[in-house]
């Protein structure tokens, strides 16, 4: 998402990219979008093929290359939709007093929407960051920093590091559970209780940590990790941005 070339403003309604050659209604495009929206959600990016969106729509294989003329296309497109649609929801996000929070509270609802639909951040770790709706969410957290005083130089690198941090933990809640796990027929709580208790049983003197940290192993939540890492990241920000600009930018 950090590539070089312009950029669509932060308060620009969604775009999308036209598709390629003759098209029908732009209605029929949105159903399109929907049905492989929800084949991604219910099963996954493999589970997205055009024999499976041309059965869910009624029609032929060949209909839809009316809209898109390859699967990867089709992902952009509906990568792209549903970015459109976290734009809208988190608009009304941008307008408090102050920045940071602003932009801890864009950073939640985007993770949140990464966890709720794992293809979606996947798919986002590969694109190049130059789709429009994209673009357009890492213009609106850089305009929230643009509000400090920071040089470019840490309003980039912060917006990246942003972006990154949420992209990767939501695509690492993604994975699927240890085979250990599954295989355990243990609860969620019941399996970190064992995995606590490993830690306890390690040797203080070589394992002091994870001796000392073991009952939060027990008992941790994956989402409260999560915003945890976050504020970490922002209250670094919000410290660089009172020393002023430049004070932390020196080259090493």
């Amino acid at each position: 998402m950090a590539g070089d070339g312009p950029m669509a403003a932060a308060g620009a309604a969604p775009a999308r990219t036209p598709a390629r050659g003759r098209q029908r209604a732009s209605h029929s495009l949105d159903t399109v979008l929907g049905e492989a929206i929800a084949i991604l959600d219910e099963s996954g990016e493999p589970a997205l093929t055009f024999r499976a969106l041309a059965a869910r729509l009624g029609g032929g294989v060949a209909s839809i290359y009316w809209y898109v003329s390859s699967r990867d296309e089709l992902l952009e497109k509906a990568t792209e939709e549903v970015m459109g649609r976290v734009l809208v929801e988190t608009e009304p996000l941008v307008h408090g007093p102050d920045p940071i929070a602003n932009v801890r509270a864009i950073a939640v609802a985007l993770f949140d929407e990464f966890v709720r639909r794992p293809w979606f951040g996947q798919f986002m770790l590969r694109n190049s960051g130059m789709q429009p709706n994209s673009m357009a969410m890492f213009e609106r957290l850089g305009q929230q920093l643009m509000r400090l005083d920071l040089t470019p130089r840490q309003q980039f690198h912060a917006v990246s590091s942003i972006v990154s941090y949420v992209v990767g933990v939501a695509a690492d809640l993604a994975e699927p559970p240890p085979k250990e796990f599954l295989e355990s027929g243990l609860t969620r709580s019941e399996f970190l209780e064992v995995l606590g208790q490993r830690w306890r049983e390690l040797g203080p003197e070589r394992f002091p940590f994870a001796h000392h940290v073991a009952g939060e192993m027990a008992v941790h939540d994956d989402l409260d990790v999560f915003r945890s890492g976050l504020d970490l990241l922002l209250d670094g920000l919000r410290l660089q941005a009172e020393r002023g600009a430049g004070a932390s930018d020196a080259a090493p």
